[in-house]
């Protein structure tokens, strides 16, 4: 009982940080130190998509699923809990390449934009 629990508790762990790599940047609209967490954390989730390996919170959470009794899984996080949804036909080169180009992009994209409203909110407070 005490793996199964364990388990799931890396499930939820490896979604939470899905979820920062992919949107942390928002958060550093309220904590500038945030980049410092962040941009690590962004760069990991490229890096395990782009070279695709597989992350070791998965294999962690395997060994936990296993322990209990319960089977674990031969493929990423990804592709075991969200790409049956995202991508029916299954995680593909392609898919992992594309998948890390939207990390990319959607973090370039809300830094650029707290950069550019630094520079408005700077050039505003020098000229009020």
């Amino acid at each position: 009982m005490l793996f199964r629990i364990a388990a799931d508790a890396v499930l939820v762990l490896h979604l939470g940080f899905i979820v920062f790599a992919l949107f942390g940047a928002v958060l550093a609209v309220r904590w500038r130190w945030l980049p410092l967490v962040h941009l690590p954390a962004a760069a990991w989730g490229f890096f395990i998509e782009i070279s695709g390996r597989v992350c070791p919170l998965t294999d962690l959470e395997n060994d936990f699923r296993l322990r209990a009794g319960q089977a674990g899984y031969r493929a990423d996080f990804i592709e075991h809990y969200l790409l049956g949804v995202i991508y029916p036909s299954g995680l593909t080169r392609e898919v992992q390449y594309s998948l890390a180009g939207v990390v990319l992009v959607v973090n370039a994209a809300i830094y650029t934009w707290l950069l550019w409203r630094g520079a408005f909110v700077a050039r505003h407070r020098r000229s009020g």
